[in-house]
């Protein structure tokens, strides 16, 4: 088993995401607002560079979405491929970050 953690970064795409995900066999899924570092440092005064670049590199995004999913080994790569199906190739910029955790006990989890 792993823990998938998708920090999204456009928001407006999380419905289609979760759409996504779930038919490609994502059944339950925790999805958290949240903030980056270089945006809890925008107005951090002692001339943080992280807060300066986030003003200059995108001013309107306030937030992001983290998204939680506890998934069977071989079904994280279909995760990523509904994922990058609708944000594009996570690889660019402003799409968002995926990584994965291994996970030693779960209980709860309806397979």
């Amino acid at each position: 088993m792993k823990l998938m953690v998708l920090i999204l970064h456009p928001v407006e795409k999380l419905e289609p995401v979760l759409e996504k995900l779930e038919r490609a066999g994502v059944r339950g899924a925790t999805v958290l607002s949240s903030r980056g570092m270089a945006m809890a440092l925008e107005n951090y005064t002692d001339g943080s560079f992280l807060g300066s670049l986030r003003a200059v590199l995108d001013p309107d995004r306030e937030e992001n979405r983290t998204i939680l999913a506890v998934l069977p080994d071989d079904h994280v790569q279909k995760a990523v491929d509904a994922i990058e199906a609708v944000v594009g190739s996570l690889n660019n910029p402003n799409t968002g970050v995926v990584f994965t955790v291994p996970v030693d006990f779960a209980k709860g989890i309806q397979s």
